[in-house]
């Protein structure tokens, strides 16, 4: 089945554990101010002089002979004393420390008889360093040398023909240097175009503050990049979710880019003091390993959003895609935040997700940021997705009463910025499930048109296209969205879309291999269980389907499945015992009408589904979407209620 009918029925996103909450935004209001850069030219490593012994050579420290002289005593010098306190005090993350270290011979000292990796630097001298990599490139120096000769030449003595010709040799020298220390330098400052770059992943960004409690800014500042970048047609961008399981990887940047299928990466760090907030970034082309870019930005928290938006503009400028002056217009739309509603933001975005409770304390953050800042649209995108998120079977709330609300804070979202792709998202999955199909096209083009890279909208397009029985378009569709983002949109999204589509057996390889790698997937066992009652084996579809079970903790949407297939398995009394168990749960709990259907359609009892097809009308039920097109519904499909039913949701 597709995503919608597996969250919605299942519980499948609770289950899964995902703690993304909702998708990233795009655009945001402008703010005056540009932010602080420290500039840093792409060199080149260094060649180590002939004499010169590796920093690991034991022979390249102090000998202890006092016939030889030793270098400047550093002893008063107090160290820094492991790559940590070195990539804070060269304000870099980790990775790229050690990347200057061993490409660019920044000092980094070893202990020889300690442990491996127990390493050590000097304030100063790495001081020297980076002042150093900031000088003028040698080209430029040979430039000037040169010109030094002309002068020379020129204060010699009087001009005779001699002094001409000599003069002349030179300054066709001068001019043949100048031409090679501008294409070196046009080469180095346009790297970018060398290798086009036409698709990037913005990795995690590390939190260097040295508080754990700061983790969730550098999540936010990880997901603006990537949603502001995401709006740019001309270049794929993989989404937060599929990033984020990345950030605690030991893989090298071209093992992740293979992963990705991107040809480059952004790494970074944030540090924040007080007030204040410092963004570094860094491009690395995917797969040479090579870092051709990095700029570091400095503001006073409440730009924050400028910040953002002068890192985005700043990358779009490196890789150099072409951008209209709408997407420009979106890239670089900033406005001041007081710090205590963006932390409050923050919170509710990034806070865990897992459990009724969890999303009720989010949405108590998105709350106190718009009590505090009313017009702050992301907050409103934030509450109309955890309500989203709330009106799940898995969760318990009844979903038509968390629609209005998502209705209610989509729209005050759009009414102050209509530029924001998710909350275009979020409507059209309520309009979809409220049966307004041409208002839920309208916002899920409208929401692809601002962000083309959003994978799972083309996942929730193609579904919208599968309830309109346009079968071929929905595979199409999804399978597009995965070619965007091969994490987001998983082979469980495209089974499930291919189960509707009634292609069983590209639906089961797809199900089938995303077992093989992950065996506990609830999505995956979920939609082969559909898939394998759809090809009449139902009693191999059980042990997928009790699996299914156990993993979402017996949500509703697992139990109905599985009580499908024992009862085509011809196991009737166990059909019947997890009929009994929904019943029972019904009293004390909401149990969504569209639980009943498909167990009374594999028992024969198509009265008592006719039944619960009527209180699912009446609670706009999800699987009701799916009237069209879902296989199981096929024994019904000539009864005139069945028909009835088609015409009153829109579909018929």
């Amino acid at each position: 089945m597709c995503r919608k009918h597996a969250v919605s029925e299942a519980g499948q996103q609770a289950a899964k554990g995902r703690n993304d909450g909702a998708r990233p935004n795009t655009a945001y209001l402008r703010c005056a101010g540009a932010a602080v850069r420290i500039r840093h030219l792409h060199l080149r490593r260094p060649q180590r002089r002939e004499n010169e012994r590796p920093m690991d050579d034991p022979s390249a420290f102090p000998s202890s002979d006092p016939s030889v002289p030793e270098p400047s005593d550093k002893s008063a010098e107090p160290s820094l004393d492991s790559w940590k306190e070195i990539a804070v005090y060269v304000k870099r993350d980790i990775t790229t420390a050690q990347r200057w270290e061993k490409r660019e011979d920044m000092p980094v000292h070893r202990h020889v008889h300690d442990k491996r990796g127990s390493v050590y630097a000097f304030r100063s001298e790495l001081d020297a360093w980076l002042r150093g990599r900031a000088l003028r490139m040698e080209e430029e120096e040979k430039v000037g040398l040169a010109e030094a000769a002309v002068d020379a030449n020129a204060d010699a003595g009087p001009e005779t023909p001699r002094t001409r010709l000599r003069l002349s040799v030179v300054g066709a020298a001068v001019l043949a240097l100048l031409a090679i220390g501008y294409v070196t330098i046009q080469k180095r400052a346009g790297d970018a175009t060398q290798f086009k770059i036409k698709s990037l992943a913005v990795l995690p960004l590390k939190n260097l503050s040295g508080d754990p409690t700061q983790e969730y800014l550098a999540d936010g500042m990880t997901e603006a990049l990537i949603g502001r970048l995401s709006g740019i047609h001309d270049l794929r961008v993989i989404s937060h979710t599929s990033v984020m399981r990345f950030k605690t990887t030991q893989l090298s940047v071209p093992e992740i880019a293979k992963t990705l299928q991107v040809d480059a990466l952004v790494e970074g760090s944030v540090i924040r003091e007080g007030d204040r907030i410092r963004v570094n970034a860094q491009l690395i082309r995917a797969e040479t390993d090579e870092h051709f870019w990095s700029e570091a930005y400095d503001r006073e928290l409440r730009d924050v959003l400028g910040l953002q938006s002068d890192v985005a503009d700043s990358i779009a400028q490196k890789v150099m895609v072409t951008i209209t002056g709408e997407e420009r217009a979106r890239l670089i739309a900033a406005r001041p935040v007081s710090p205590e509603v963006y932390e409050s933001y923050l919170k509710g975005r990034f806070g865990r997700k897992n459990s009724k409770a969890e999303i009720e304390e989010s949405i108590a953050y998105f709350e106190e940021a718009i009590r505090r800042d009313p017009a702050f649209a992301p907050a409103y995108v934030g509450l109309a997705a955890a309500h989203t998120n709330l009106g799940t079977v898995f969760v318990g709330a009844p979903a038509e009463e968390e629609r209005a609300k998502v209705l209610s804070a989509a729209r005050k979202a759009l009414e102050l910025d209509s530029q924001l792709a998710e909350a275009h998202v979020l409507l059209a999955d309520v309009y979809q499930e409220r049966w307004q199909w041409s208002d839920a096209e309208t916002e899920y083009k409208r929401a692809l048109e601002l962000n083309p890279n959003d994978a799972a909208a083309h996942l929730e397009f193609a579904g919208w296209l599968s309830c309109q029985g346009r079968a071929d378009e929905s595979v199409a569709w999804a399978r597009r969205g995965r070619e965007l983002d091969p994490i987001a949109v998983s082979g469980a999204d495209v089974g499930g879309i291919l189960f509707m589509a009634r292609r069983y057996d590209e639906a089961s390889r797809e199900l089938r291999s995303l077992l093989a790698g992950e065996p506990s997937d609830l999505s995956a066992l979920w939609n082969l269980g559909f898939v394998l009652i759809g090809e009449g084996k139902p009693e191999e579809a059980i042990p997928f389907l009790e699996k299914a079970a156990l993993v979402s903790s017996r949500s509703p949407g697992s139990i109905e499945v599985l009580a499908m297939a024992y009862a085509r398995a011809g196991r009737r009394p166990e059909a019947l015992r997890l009929v009994s168990e929904l019943k029972r749960r019904r009293q004390k709990a909401y149990v969504p009408a569209g639980a009943f259907i498909n167990p009374y359609l594999g028992l024969g009892d198509y009265d008592e589904a006719f039944a619960e097809f009527e209180r699912a009308y009446q609670e706009k039920s999800n699987i009701l979407q799916f009237l069209k097109v879902h296989p199981f519904f096929d024994p019904v499909r000539d009864d005139p209620r069945f028909k009835s039913l088609l015409h009153r949701v829109g579909l018929d």
